[in-house]
């Protein structure tokens, strides 16, 4: 059981690194926008608190490393696997009470919130506060299509019964 969770976890990284390098729109301040969080979520979502942040995190640092934003990676990696833990926790703590639905919702957002503010600070320290703030509403549409799409692909993986919550 131990190696079928990390093929899955190693496999959900390769889906992170691919959705985050297949649609890459440059913003602002040297970063870009990509559909990576649909599949940070989804890993939040699917699998256990560590590899789903190991899974978020190294897909999405990998992404940047390849994409030769290697200044990013290590911030990738913490923001996305946070990302990924907060959409763990936010869902198991929510779904008894609310449902699947508004669970996922509530706690996607709150990952894409986490996204959003993790790369305000990163980017502040690299080039100004200030300056910083134009990336917010690039960073906010990214969270939005990453929640809309996680959504949407976490029901398909559990209609076709491929998920199973831990």
């Amino acid at each position: 059981m131990k190696t079928k969770k990390m093929v899955m976890a190693a496999l959900m990284a390769a889906l992170a690194c691919i959705m985050t390098m297949i649609i890459k729109v440059p913003s602002p301040l040297k970063g870009y926008v990509n559909l990576g969080d649909c599949i940070v979520l989804v890993a939040g979502w699917m699998f256990s608190p560590t590899y789903g942040l190991l899974a978020a995190g190294i897909g999405s640092a990998m992404a940047d490393v390849f994409s030769g934003y290697l200044l990013y990676a290590p911030a990738t990696f913490v923001i996305k696997g946070l990302m990924a833990l907060t959409a763990y926790y936010g869902y198991k703590l929510c779904s008894k009470k609310i449902g699947d639905l508004p669970s996922r919702i509530i706690s996607g957002v709150m990952a894409e919130i986490l996204m959003v503010l993790g790369y305000y600070v990163f980017e502040g320290f690299l080039y100004g506060f200030i300056p910083s703030l134009v990336n917010i509403p690039a960073n906010a549409v990214q969270g939005v299509a990453g929640l809309i799409i996680g959504v949407a692909l976490i029901k398909i993986l559990k209609s076709n019964k491929m998920f199973k919550g831990e």
